[in-house]
């Protein structure tokens, strides 16, 4: 999956964060509810143990997504949607104009500014249009159009 250097950064800090501060927190409360008595009708022992195994997964996740990620810079320019691209949009019959980072995950993130998927029917709709040009949205809630506005880097 293409990512920015930031959003690797971003990972790498997390899954080091859980495998560390995480794991050990997650052990200590673990053996605080296991004080409280037989592990078999213990509340507080489930919960954590369920916890547990949510921030295992994410752990999991992190790795497969650190591993396969390919690094990508920022043009200074573009003239094409694209991932990396942020992307603004004014839908027919509209007044407002919206800003979106087209992204390949919706992990990407920018301040101030919503992320959306290049698989999304918004993202797939804008990839390779220019500025003036228009966009035929097919989303779950119905058709509608978008027309683009402007194209700026991340």
């Amino acid at each position: 999956m293409v990512v920015s250097s930031e959003t690797l950064d971003r990972w790498e800090q997390e899954l080091k964060e859980l495998t560390s501060d995480g794991r050990a927190a997650m052990s200590e409360r673990l053996q605080r509810a296991r004080e409280f008595g037989d592990i078999r009708e213990n509340a507080d022992y489930d919960a954590a143990r369920d916890e547990q195994a949510m921030m295992e997964a994410r752990i999991r996740h992190l790795q497969h997504m650190i591993k396969n990620a390919i690094v990508q810079t920022s043009p200074a320019t573009t003239d094409l949607a694209g991932p990396g691209i942020i992307v603004t949009i004014l839908e027919a019959g509209e007044a407002d104009v919206e800003e979106y980072l087209l992204a390949s995950t919706a992990e990407e993130k920018v301040a101030g500014v919503r992320t959306i998927t290049t698989s999304s029917p918004l993202g797939s709709a804008l990839l390779g249009k220019k500025v003036g040009q228009t966009a035929e949205v097919a989303a779950p809630g119905g058709r509608f159009s978008v027309e683009v506005k402007a194209l700026r880097p991340r």
